[in-house]
C-alpha cells in the first residue's frame, strides 16, 4: 500500500511564501512526476511528503495515516536524490544494504533484499565494486537499488537523471519505467524535464509559484490545457500564442497553436511570412519565421524539409486544434 493524500499544504521561509495550499490525492501504485520552473515549489514539496521539511500548515497522509509529525525514518519511504550520496569506501552490496543494516535487519534478511534488488538492477557484476569504479548511470542504479532494499510504501525521486548525459537519461528513465511496472510501487518524482514527465507519468502535477495549475495524465495536459501556463509549459517546442484580436477572433483573448498543429507551404496558405532561421534535426524540421498576420510563429514539420531562412512561406493551422483563452489565461471549452 502507498495511497498518498495532501490537504492544503503550506510552507513559508520566512516572510516568503513557497508552498500555497497544496491538494493531492496519489492512488497506491501510481506514478505521479511534479513538473514546473526553478522555483515554483516541487522539490519542496518533496521534501515535506519525506518529512525533511515542516509544513508551516496543512496535512499529509500516508496510506490514510497522518505523519506531518512522524520523523522521516518511520514514514514508509525512501528517496532517491540527485546527487548518488553513496559512501565511497563501501562496495556496492554494502551501499545498498546499509540502511537495512542501520535499523537492526538481519544479515540473512540484508542478503535476500540486496540479492533481489541487485537483479532487479542488473549489478550483480558490480557488487564487489566501490562507486569510483562505476559510471554515473551504475552509480545512479546503486542508489535506486537502496531505496528498493527498503521496501518502502513510497518512493520518492528528485530529478534523479539530472547528472547523466543524453544516452544514460534515457536508458536509465527505461529502467525506472520498467521498475514501476515490476514493483507496482508508488511513485512521485521530480523533474523540470517534461520529456520525463511525458514519457513516465500516470500522472502529472503542474506547479507554478507554489500553486497546482493542472493535474492531469499527460495527454490530458497536452491536448486540454486548463490556462496558458500550462499551455506553455507542456509541449515541445511551445505553443504559439497570437492575439485573437489579430486573427479577428471574437470572445477569446488569446489563441494557441502547437507547432506540430501548423503546415507550411511555399505556393498558398493562411498565414504568408519569411522563414528566420531553421533546425534541421533528422526526424523533424523546425521552423521559424516572422508572418505578416500573427508575428513570430515556430512550426514542427516532420521528417527533413529544404528550408531555409529568407524562403517566403504560407502557414496553415488546423483550427480544429486550436486553442482558446480569455482574458484571464483560463482555457474556453
Amino acid at each position: 500500500m502507498g495511497s498518498l493524500q495532501l490537504q492544503s499544504i503550506r510552507k513559508s521561509f520566512g516572510n516568503q511564501d513557497v508552498l500555497k495550499g497544496i491538494d493531492l490525492d496519489v492512488k497506491d501504485g501510481e506514478f505521479v512526476i511534479f513538473v514546473g520552473p526553478s522555483g515554483c515549489g516541487k522539490s519542496t514539496l518533496l521534501r515535506v511528503i519525506a518529512g525533511l521539511e515542516d509544513a508551516s500548515s496543512g496535512s499529509v497522509r500516508i496510506d490514510g495515516k497522518e505523519v506531518s509529525a512522524v520523523p522521516p525514518a518511520k514514514r514508509g519511504i525512501a528517496m532517491v536524490f540527485q546527487s548518488y550520496a553513496l559512501y565511497p569506501h563501501l562496495t556496492v552490496k554494502d551501499n545498498m544494504g546499509l540502511g537495512l543494516k542501520q535499523v537492526g535487519e538481519t544479515k540473512a534478511v540484508i542478503d535476500q533484499r540486496v540479492a533481489k534488488a541487485s537483479a532487479m538492477l542488473s549489478l550483480d557484476p558490480y557488487l564487489a565494486r566501490r562507486p569510483s569504479e562505476m559510471s554515473g548511470g551504475q552509480r545512479q542504479r546503486v542508489a535506486i537499488g537502496r531505496a528498493i532494499v527498503r521496501e518502502p510504501k513510497l518512493f520518492l525521486f528528485d530529478e534523479p537523471l539530472s547528472n547523466l548525459d543524453a544516452a544514460l537519461r534515457v536508458q536509465t528513465r527505461l529502467e525506472i519505467a520498467g521498475l514501476h511496472r515490476r514493483l507496482k510501487a508508488t511513485m512521485i518524482y521530480v523533474t523540470h524535464d517534461q520529456v520525463e514527465a511525458m514519457t513516465l507519468a500516470d500522472k502529472i502535477v503542474v506547479l507554478n509559484a507554489g500553486q497546482v495549475e493542472q493535474v492531469g495524465s499527460p495527454m490530458e495536459l497536452y491536448n486540454k490545457p486548463t490556462n496558458l501556463f500550462v499551455a506553455g509549459f507542456i509541449g515541445s517546442p511551445q505553443m504559439n500564442f497570437i492575439s485573437a484580436e489579430k486573427l479577428g477572433q471574437s470572445g477569446a483573448k488569446t489563441i494557441g497553436i502547437r507547432p506540430e498543429h501548423i503546415a507550411l507551404s511555399r505556393e498558398a496558405g493562411e498565414w504568408k511570412g519569411k522563414v528566420i532561421h531553421v533546425e534541421h534535426l533528422g526526424a523533424d524540421t523546425i521552423v521559424y519565421l516572422e508572418a505578416e498576420t500573427t508575428g513570430l510563429l515556430t512550426v514542427r514539420l516532420f521528417g527533413e524539409h529544404a528550408y531555409a531562412p529568407d524562403d517566403i512561406v504560407h502557414a496553415t493551422p488546423d483550427t480544429v486544434l486550436m486553442h482558446r483563452f480569455d482574458a484571464e489565461g483560463r482555457a474556453i471549452s
